[in-house]
């Protein structure tokens, strides 16, 4: 498939770098003229688990400078800059084309209402990746890849975009994507945001007692949300079930949900939020596809999300200049 991929951040470019080590017809659209001229002339360098990759591929700009149709699309921008890409993307598609969004949070329902409900697949990623500067990345996890068309869509072009995918990490086919993105929805929700709110590595974060409590709230809270929408959401990474996460009752459940997040905080504790270095940069943050999606269909079911609420305030005061980030945000609540 003639393939495009649009963000040469650390997920776009780690995609784009094993893929056409594999001879796919690979275009990039990087957003830097520099980063452009650098990946066409010096190639893409891509280390970590995957291996050490250094190719150099067709590279533009931006999407106004493509000149083809493309039967794929892989759209790794961030979420803030996903819409305002995919309506200059629509020239460059055919009829049957599909774009796979990678964002962050479930930016599905947006994205199809401008490119097509039939050229949209959802996909969850499930690994991780770093980039050190501008075209120079590293594959940090393993993981996987879950993809799936929104509901009444058809699905068979999904096993030959399942067999692309799994040249870069195992894909598993979803029979309800938006399940599948919410379940990744609630952990992000609970570890990027209040990474973005208080400054703090995860190890660091995950060590206090109140910020727990706030991380087991703001997963209870999405799934009274999940709940009230009649979505099942299925384990995150077939490793957290969060309905057995919540279920269980007084002092030992509650002394298994700390246990269970102060080692998460542990195995990844020098992570840092990808939210708090968006804000870092001084760039606009994807809350309103994480808990901001929370707190919408809680808005439209009636339900009471006070945390997740909260938590979306503050971020956007950060944005606005009118909050600070650090740990005295959490005496608030």
């Amino acid at each position: 498939m003639k393939t495009l991929i649009i963000g040469t951040g650390a997920i776009g470019g780690v995609c784009a770098a094993i893929l056409a080590k594999n001879n796919y017809d690979i275009t990039v659209v990087c957003k830097y003229p520099e980063l452009a001229i650098k990946i066409r002339e010096q190639g893409l360098k891509v280390s970590g688990i995957c291996g050490n990759i250094n190719l150099k591929m067709n590279a533009v700009a931006t999407i106004a400078e493509l000149t083809d149709k493309y039967d794929l699309v892989l759209h790794a921008t961030k979420a803030t800059d996903m819409l305002p890409a995919a309506k200059e993307l629509l020239p460059f598609l055919h009829e049957n084309s599909k774009v796979v969004s990678l964002q962050n949070g479930i930016c599905e329902a947006a994205l199809a209402e401008i490119i097509g409900k039939d050229r949209m697949v959802g996909c969850v990623v499930g690994w991780g990746a770093s980039m050190h500067a501008p075209g120079e990345l590293e594959m940090t996890s393993g993981g996987e890849f879950v993809i799936g068309t929104l509901r009444g869509s058809s699905k068979e072009h999904l096993t030959e975009i399942q067999k692309m995918l799994s040249l870069i990490v195992p894909v598993e086919i979803s029979e309800d994507i938006i399940a599948s993105l919410y379940s990744k929805l609630i952990i992000n929700s609970c570890i990027t945001s209040l990474g973005a709110v208080c400054g703090l590595q995860l190890g660091q974060m995950l060590s206090r007692k109140k910020i727990r409590n706030l991380f087991i709230e703001i997963m209870r809270e999405a799934m009274s949300v999940a709940d009230a929408m009649n979505m099942k959401v299925p384990p995150y990474a077939n490793k957290i079930d969060y309905y057995r996460f919540l279920k269980k009752p007084g002092f030992f459940g509650n002394f298994y949900r700390h246990l269970l997040i102060r080692i998460i905080g542990f195995k990844y504790r020098r992570l840092k939020s990808s939210m708090l270095q968006s804000l870092e940069r001084g760039n606009k943050t994807e809350i309103d596809f994480l808990n901001g999606f929370i707190v919408e269909n809680a808005l439209e079911s009636g339900i009471a999300t006070p945390v997740n609420s909260k938590i979306v305030q503050m971020i956007k005061e950060v944005e606005s200049g009118k909050r600070k980030i650090g740990l005295e945000n959490f005496e608030e609540f």
